[in-house]
């Protein structure tokens, strides 16, 4: 289709329909499809249909029916505008167009599709082996440890009773400075320490970890030190 100011070569063949004609001259007229000018669109639509009522007759039916919409959307556009708000004469038709763009755009990665579609070769669903019938030789003694074994598990599992813990949150908490106290005490009166004998006098498992970190202290405040064989503690006055 080759446009000049009144004239216009047109040939069917190129188009789908009245709604490919209509997107085609939006394009060459670089118009907005969402505010097209009917006036401009119209008159070169209209000698379009020229062409076709004198070339292909057959095939004028859908192209007519759109010039008429389209007169129709022209008159109703001149006419004046009511008071309260009214849609837009050329909204049908917009939305139409979009949908049409939609589809033109989509069809070429569709036809693709259908292409790789029918160059492809699928294999038949292979038939599935006869499932086997399970070969059980267990006995009812299995089954009984099997049950054992799993109530086992469970009690395992769940959490120990409060009873277990009665010793431990009866015992009196020991301070590490008490055992700091009672470590540079010993050392005053015998100089030296062995830690295995300082280490059983304890009664608790709280207050051997107050020993502990009673000795660390120490020795980190250098008020102690130990021999190389870590066997010993001195007082770090000796």
């Amino acid at each position: 289709m080759d446009f000049s100011q009144n004239h216009i070569e047109f040939h069917l063949e190129q188009f789908e329909g009245p709604l490919d004609l209509l997107l085609h001259l939006v394009h060459v007229n670089r118009v907005d499809i969402l505010d097209i000018p009917i006036a401009l669109i119209l008159d070169q639509y209209m000698q379009a249909l020229a062409y076709i009522l004198e070339h292909e007759l057959e095939n004028a039916c859908e192209f007519v029916a759109m010039a008429a919409q389209l007169v129709l959307i022209k008159t109703r556009m001149l006419l004046p505008k009511p008071e309260k708000d009214e849609e837009d004469p050329r909204s049908n038709l917009v939305h139409a167009l979009l949908e049409y763009k939609l589809v033109k755009e989509t069809a070429p990665y569709l036809s693709r599709r259908i292409q790789i579609g029918r160059d492809s070769y699928l294999r038949p669903p292979s038939a599935l082996p006869a499932a086997k019938p399970a070969a059980y030789r267990q006995t009812s003694a299995d089954l009984e440890r099997a049950a054992r074994n799993i109530g086992l598990r469970i009690h395992r599992k769940a959490p120990p009773q409060a009873s277990a813990f009665q010793s431990i949150l009866k015992a009196d908490p020991v301070r590490v400075e008490d055992k700091i106290a009672d470590i540079i005490s010993m050392l005053t009166d015998a100089g030296s320490l062995k830690l295995s004998r300082l280490y059983s006098v304890a009664h608790s498992r709280s207050e051997l970890v107050a020993i502990f970190l009673a000795l660390l202290e120490l020795i980190a405040q250098r008020k102690a030190e130990l021999d190389e064989d870590n066997a010993t503690i001195y007082s770090a006055g000796d």
